[in-house]
């Protein structure tokens, strides 16, 4: 009887790495940009907050910017995707982040914009992504879970459905014609809508 050899998946050579700390660190600054800090843990409201009700003020509504993205980096986006499940990228890079549906969906335009769209299949061979392969990158990240990603597939569902379109938006996504910028349109609306039905 022969013993058995148990081998542990090998780590990603250093620059592929680097490139996903890259990618993951912009995601990482966007989620930042959208948190409210306060004045203390235990605090509620904003500082600008709290001010603005000592003074008897309204303060106005700050927006945080999104970051702003560079050119993919090709090496990466040619990985297969299994490798940004790796438990190692994961772990350093925010596995189990939570994300709200519209950071979801916010996430996944600015993605698309990294890596590039396709049409056809959830990713090409120059590593562009689809809506879903957008979706898809940041699930295996750890950003956000299947909920989120499942309920981000249904905001971007009534957006087509209000268009009066029924097929799924995988579908719509793979329509011969359908263009970069409407996929980036459906989406960036998807995410607009759920951040307005949120606040109201």
């Amino acid at each position: 009887m022969t013993a058995q050899t148990l081998t542990t998946p090998a780590a990603p050579a250093p620059e592929l790495a680097d490139e996903a700390a890259l990618l993951v660190r912009e995601i990482e600054q966007y989620l930042t940009a959208r948190v409210r800090t306060t004045a203390h843990p235990l605090l509620t409201k904003t500082t600008a907050e709290l001010v603005a009700e000592a003074l008897g003020t309204t303060p106005a509504p700050s927006v945080p910017a999104a970051p702003v993205l560079t050119a993919p980096a090709r090496a990466l986006r040619l990985l297969p995707d299994w490798v940004l499940n790796f438990p190692l990228l994961r772990q350093l890079h925010g596995g189990g982040r939570h994300i709200s549906v519209a950071e979801h969906l916010e996430l996944t335009a600015l993605v698309i914009e990294r890596y590039g769209w396709h049409r056809g299949a959830l990713r090409s061979t120059s590593g562009r992504r689809c809506i879903l392969g957008a979706q898809a990158v940041l699930f295996r990240l750890g950003y956000g879970d299947e909920t989120t990603a499942l309920a981000a597939g249904h905001r971007l569902q009534a957006v087509l459905a209000a268009r009066g379109i029924t097929e799924p938006y995988h579908r719509w996504n793979d329509a011969t014609g359908r263009t970069r910028e409407e996929a980036l349109a459906l989406v960036r609306t998807a995410a607009t809508h759920t951040r307005q039905e949120v606040t109201r």
